[in-house]
């Protein structure tokens, strides 16, 4: 598994996570097995959030409950989780009362004393940056949050909030998968007349995070991104799915690995989230960790997924 350093995360952080939005319905025994399962391929770093679950932090307890981790044992694990979303509204919430109030929510779920990374979970239109940088001082300070990140943030609302808080943005947290890759994809086709592909929406997000040191990670790397469910397997991308399976076979791994090192080929060193609670499906994405695509298949694999290589 390769590992990528971010600032203030003790653990090296896996380019492979796993995510656990899914996890409230399961018992102890397969959300152990779940871990365990992770553990083995090489993944310590694990994303929640306030929201998931059919309750308030309702995966964050059911992951405490099922794990009863030991002090020593906590150390050998990375909590991400994320704050900023209030679920009844629905509307977002960036205020100094509602993330200090989210991260102790998370703390008491999660049985913890810290939170090892905590993103603001899409962007607030209200924001008062002031406000996030009150909220991160505090919790850094009182040791309950030892680093910070957000998530579907674009540059200038990242930037905005970089002239406010004194800890580093280490992380985004965005949508990517090879179906859903308009971030890369516009660079590919920059300066083409006449072309939705070369349009720019997110004002250059990938260089901007590359150049600030910012890591992204690909949410929903599976997803088709129109709602229609994986494209792995589906008969919507034929040509697609038999250029995978060539380069499975190529690389002796399954499928879902050639759609996880499509993403961690990127030199951006881009961390890919998994949402998947099927044992077998994280052993599999696991091994795309360190597949070194060559260039002809990575920009095969675009192309084949419908987008224009000029």
């Amino acid at each position: 598994m390769r590992t990528i350093d971010l600032p203030g995360v003790a653990l090296p952080a896996p380019n492979v996570v796993q995510g656990l939005m899914r996890i409230q319905e399961l018992d102890d025994h397969d959300v152990r097995t779940l871990v365990a399962t992770a553990r083995d391929a090489g993944i310590t770093y694990f994303d929640h959030a306030d929201i998931y679950g059919s309750e308030l932090h309702g995966c964050e307890r059911r992951f405490a409950e099922a794990m009863q981790l030991s002090p020593s044992e906590r150390g050998q694990y990375t909590l991400q989780t994320k704050a900023g979303i209030v679920r009844e509204g629905p509307y977002f919430d960036f205020s100094y009362e509602h993330l200090v109030a989210s991260v102790e929510g998370s703390l008491k779920a999660l049985g913890t004393d810290y939170i090892d990374v905590l993103l603001l979970h899409r962007p607030d239109a209200l924001v008062e940056p002031e406000e996030v940088a009150r909220a991160f001082d505090d919790l850094e300070a009182a040791g309950k949050v030892r680093a910070f990140g957000v998530s579907n943030h674009t540059p200038r609302q990242i930037e905005l909030l970089r002239q406010y808080v004194r800890q580093p943005i280490i992380a985004n947290q965005v949508q990517l998968s090879l179906t859903h890759a308009p971030m890369l994809a516009q660079g590919i086709a920059a300066n083409m007349q006449g072309l939705e592909q070369s349009v720019t929406r997110d004002d250059g997000l990938v260089d901007y995070c590359r150049l600030h040191g910012i890591t992204l990670q690909a949410w929903s790397p599976f997803q088709s991104g129109t709602g229609e469910g994986p494209f792995l397997g589906s008969t919507r991308y034929p040509e697609l799915n038999r250029a995978i399976e060539r380069m499975a076979n190529k690389y002796n791994v399954p499928p879902i690995a050639i759609a996880v090192a499509w993403i961690t080929r990127h030199p951006a060193d881009m961390q890919v989230v998994l949402g998947t609670t099927t044992p077998e499906r994280i052993t599999g994405a696991a091994k795309g960790s360190e597949i070194p695509l060559t260039r002809a298949e990575w920009y095969e694999l675009i192309r084949l997924a419908g987008y224009v290589v000029p």
